[in-house]
């Protein structure tokens, strides 16, 4: 409200002299003229003043503050920057201890594939000895009975060539005695 009734008298004030100008010749109007423009600068400065003053305070606590982020990011940045180069210079004795892992690993896999290799063959091979001794035994066994069947029947070939009638009746005999006795 003060705004519009000090923007209508400013301009009031400013068409008074131009009225006057058509009745006055121009000597007289530069007093005018300057009260004029004295008024236009007065209300203008007012204005920047009183509205102007709250505008770029305001205007430069945000640049404050933009400043003052743009300085915690940049610190921020600084730090971040200084652990990855503190990472990088590390990088390779890490590199480096890795590798030693790892190739203490790979030691470690490959005696322990030695050692399960090795009982693994010794199983093997005394599965082997068990099945050789067992094949052994099984063929012994065969050759037993076999030369048992040879046995028998070679006896009962001499058996029978020397069986006679008459050695077949005196057996028949003393059997039936052993029987009755």
């Amino acid at each position: 409200m003060r705004i519009l009734a000090g923007g209508i008298l400013a301009l009031l004030l400013t068409l008074a002299p131009l009225r006057a100008a058509e009745e006055k010749p121009e000597k007289e109007m530069i007093g005018w003229k300057w009260a004029n423009f004295a008024i236009l600068a007065g209300a203008l400065g007012y204005f920047a003043v009183k509205k102007g003053g709250p505008f770029f305070d305001s205007r430069s606590q945000e640049i404050r503050a933009g400043i003052a982020e743009a300085e915690k990011s940049r610190a921020a940045a600084h730090v971040r920057v200084a652990e990855v180069n503190a990472k990088l210079s590390n990088l390779d004795n890490e590199i480096v201890s890795i590798r030693k892992t790892l190739r203490d690993e790979q030691k470690h896999e490959a005696e322990r594939l030695h050692r399960e290799t090795a009982v693994e063959l010794a199983r093997m091979q005394a599965h082997a000895l068990q099945e050789i001794e067992a094949s052994g035994k099984a063929s012994r066994l065969e050759l037993r009975r076999y030369s048992a069947h040879l046995a028998l029947e070679l006896a009962e070939k001499k058996i029978r060539e020397r069986m006679t009638p008459q050695t077949q009746e005196e057996l028949t005999r003393a059997f039936t005695r052993e029987l009755h006795s």
